[in-house]
């Protein structure tokens, strides 16, 4: 069964949920609470509480955030690295234009 919800994919793109949020949903579900009542609450399906469970059982709030701060600086150095190595290859390609 599916709970309603107009926000399902991936949490770590623009959540509109906290770390806090995210920990406190899957303690709940850890202490008894029905995944769907949860899901109600929340307004979010089924497919993303169980996705925020695969990916972040197990950590706390501190430590959710941490991995998102960790994951957005990823994604920061793999675009400046796009970035930087297309510079070098038209560099390369001025290089041999002129040799």
């Amino acid at each position: 069964m599916m709970c309603p919800s107009g926000h399902e994919g991936h949490a770590m793109k623009t959540s509109k949920f906290t770390e806090e949020q995210i920990a406190f949903a899957l303690k709940q579900a850890e202490l008894g609470t029905k995944v769907e009542e949860i899901c109600r609450k929340l307004g979010i399906s089924e497919a993303t509480f169980y996705n925020w469970k695969k990916k972040f059982g197990g950590l706390g709030p501190s430590e959710l955030r941490r991995l998102r701060q960790l994951e957005e600086e990823n994604a920061k150095l793999k675009r400046l690295v796009a970035d930087l190595s297309l510079d070098k290859a038209m560099l390369q390609d001025v290089l041999a234009k002129k040799l």
